[in-house]
């Protein structure tokens, strides 16, 4: 039976979409594509001649889509985002998802257990605070460098999803980890910081959407139920969203119970604003004549790989590259791991993994910068495509 549509929710979610219809870059982005592939497809759950309107919208704004650029940009205002939100929240029935079953490969006896930018301060790791600077990757070095003695891990998070399950597979595997600090700017498109309080507030729905969520696609798709409800158990978040200011957030962990014994959390404690002076509450790319020479240019279109993509992680510690592949719907298909550029991408060329030439160019680029980030010890950053 369809759902019956109401006309009001559909001009907001119309008035976001065609703002970022305006924009060149929303019209190459893989966002904008997949958020109205997904709403033309809930439309068919709803009923009622504002639902074909917006129907016939969403036909001319797919027509109007570019070759795709990029995946996604990660951008602090994120149109296809926004209007995906509100929809969910208009029509709950309706709300676009897709199927959620997979893992992240755990290694037993290694903590922490899932690779990821962030800095293990605690030796013993039995410190009990946790801090994830959301979209500020140059909090963590300024942390970092403190090395302050309650803290056990600090790093960033910046998705919705992904993210969110490693840093729950993280905290799950290490019981002694009672607090999780939220500072830094959270990114309007995507809101893990958000989602991470819904998380511990709300939990998760029967679909593993989190709910309560801003964020994009707040679905966890890499861990179980029962881990979700062990972090819920396990921490407390402590929301310091927005906060860049050191001082201030160490001065709050300082205030934290400094053990390892279960702790309880008492009521209306863990929601704490940082009002200092630096922060803000919101959060805010000539040849010879026989032989032409021929100047290279800015590709007109990028075709995606088929074949998923590629999360390229160095661990310095272990002197190895990890190398994660995703399937465009998030989900972790496998996890290579070498110790030189060479190495894998063969490894990854000769299991038919890249499909598109110039996706294998960019991967030996990227890898051959990854290599080198562990020869000479700098920070190694990966490049959209």
């Amino acid at each position: 039976m369809p759902t019956e549509i109401d006309a009001k929710p559909l001009e907001k979610i119309e008035a976001e979409l065609r703002e970022g219809m305006s924009l060149a870059k929303c019209r190459k982005c893989g966002c904008m594509k997949e958020a109205l592939d997904s709403l033309s497809n809930s439309l068919k759950e709803l009923d009622g001649t504002s639902g074909n309107a917006f129907s016939r919208s969403l036909s001319q704004w797919q027509s109007q889509m570019e070759p795709i650029k990029y995946a996604c940009l990660g951008c602090e205002y994120c149109y296809p985002a926004v209007a995906l939100n509100e929809f969910t929240k208009a029509f709950p029935d309706a709300a676009p998802t897709d199927a959620l079953n997979c893992a992240f490969d755990v290694k037993e006896q290694v903590w922490p257990a899932v690779p990821g930018e962030y800095r293990v301060l605690c030796k013993s790791g039995e410190c009990p605070v946790a801090i994830s600077t959301l979209a500020s990757p140059e909090l963590t070095d300024r942390i970092a460098e403190l090395n302050p003695e309650e803290i056990c891990i600090v790093g960033k998070t910046e998705t919705e999803n992904i993210g969110i399950d490693k840093l729950i597979k993280n905290t799950v595997t290490n019981k002694a980890i009672r607090f999780l600090v939220l500072a830094g700017t959270d990114p309007k498109g995507h809101k893990p910081g958000q989602t991470i309080l819904s998380l511990s507030a709300n939990g998760i729905d029967e679909k593993m959407r989190v709910v309560g969520s801003e964020g994009k696609r707040p679905f966890l798709r890499n861990v179980t139920k029962d881990e979700i409800e062990s972090f819920r158990r396990q921490v407390e978040v402590i929301d310091l969203i927005g906060c860049e200011d050191v001082e201030t957030i160490l001065d709050r962990t300082k205030d934290l119970p400094m053990t390892t014994t279960t702790y309880e959390p008492e009521a209306e404690d863990a929601k704490v604003k940082c009002n200092c002076s630096h922060c803000s509450d919101e959060a805010n790319v000539g040849g010879s004549m026989e032989v032409p020479t021929i100047q290279a240019k800015e590709p007109s279109r990028i075709q995606m790989d088929k074949a998923g993509y590629f999360v390229i992680l160095p661990l310095p510690e272990k002197g190895i590259i990890s190398v994660e592949h995703y399937s465009y719907d998030d989900k972790l298909l496998r996890t290579i791991e070498g110790k030189d550029a060479r190495s894998l991408y063969w490894t990854i060329i000769e299991n038919n993994w890249v499909t598109q030439l110039s996706h294998a160019a960019y991967l030996g680029k990227e890898l051959a910068k990854a290599e080198l980030s562990l020869v000479h010890s700098f920070k190694y950053v990966q490049d959209g495509a």
